[in-house]
């Protein structure tokens, strides 16, 4: 078993990336809650265990060299799995009746399916939590004013999250997930729940 108990650089570095180069690289896939552990175990792709006990606060970043044998030129690398990022554009042009419904709409929406959404200045990110074309049917259900959205990665989104967004986007694989499967109206809006305004 591989014990890690401090990172020891980045693959993105420069002093990496040339040693890494040339390396047989064994990636220990994880998803963006695992990699908020300090203490976990997990094996790589290769099948090596590996235990991460690092320092409180300290957290993996995709691309962290967890181990290093430069006799054998073999690695131990971090790869952080992100889940795809539905990004929707809101247009601040609008009309102001029409900006403040569409707004509504939107989070009745959203919070109508139970997505997990963070809100920052006229965007707003929902993580694919149900298949794309699902997703993409609920916007086309609803064909809101003034609103465009694209699917991206989660690794383009989250360089402009703080670390509660990105516990909301990326956070735990235990927290129950819902989805209709069809657009339909309640009498209570869900949004406020699901939708944080925090920026």
């Amino acid at each position: 078993m591989q014990i890690v108990e401090t990172v020891l650089g980045n693959s993105r570095e420069e002093s990496w990336r040339s040693r890494l180069a040339m390396a047989h690289i064994d990636w220990l896939h994880l998803d963006h809650w695992e990699a908020q552990k300090n203490r976990f175990r997990k094996r790589t792709e290769a099948g090596g265990e590996v235990a991460v006990s690092l320092d409180r606060g300290v957290h993996l970043q995709d691309g962290d060299v967890l181990a290093w044998d430069p006799e054998r030129l073999s690695a131990i690398v971090a790869r952080i799995e992100l889940k795809d990022v539905m990004v929707i554009r809101i247009d601040p042009n609008q009309e102001q009746g029409t900006l403040v419904r569409t707004c509504i709409e939107l989070g009745h929406a959203i919070g109508n399916q139970h997505w997990p959404a963070v809100v920052k200045d006229a965007q707003v990110f929902v993580p694919l939590v149900v298949d794309r074309q699902v997703m993409a049917s609920v916007m086309k259900t609803h064909d809101f004013a003034g609103i465009t959205y694209h699917f991206a990665p989660g690794s383009e989104v989250i360089p402009y999250l703080a670390p509660h967004e990105e516990r909301r986007l990326f956070g735990s694989p235990d927290q129950p997930v819902h989805s209709h499967t069809h657009a339909h109206e309640h009498d209570h809006v869900h949004a406020s729940a699901e939708v944080s305004g925090q920026s």
